[in-house]
């Protein structure tokens, strides 16, 4: 596995999400109570960019049907709906982070 630096410590305050694009995968990248975490920003169910949505401590919540994600896993913590119908959706992968000084580098293969 290879590591990719995509930014300062100091662009990604706690609370706070960013997406990266790197070698043609869609990454949301968060800090949550100053650790760093990335998973995939497409939502399995419809592909809505989860950056688009409300991030609620560790969670992302989807913007198109609500289902929600647990930023530090990837691991659905519940389906959205359409309508009256849960939607079906998987876990997210996760990328591994690792801090090097004030840069954060994201583990990609």
């Amino acid at each position: 596995m290879k590591y990719v630096k995509v930014a300062k410590t100091n662009e990604l305050n706690a609370g706070e999400k960013k997406k990266i694009s790197l070698e043609g995968k869609e990454i949301l990248m968060t800090n949550i109570q100053n650790s760093y975490y990335a998973i995939e920003n497409t939502c399995p169910h419809m592909g809505g960019s989860l950056y688009e949505g409300k991030l609620n401590g560790n969670h992302i919540i989807c913007p198109k049907h609500g289902s929600i994600f647990d930023v530090t896993t990837g691991k659905v913590i519940q389906s959205g709906k359409l309508f009256f119908l849960k939607v079906k959706v998987h876990d997210l992968r996760n990328y591994p982070i690792k801090i090097e000084g004030t840069d954060i580098l994201l583990g990609i293969e």
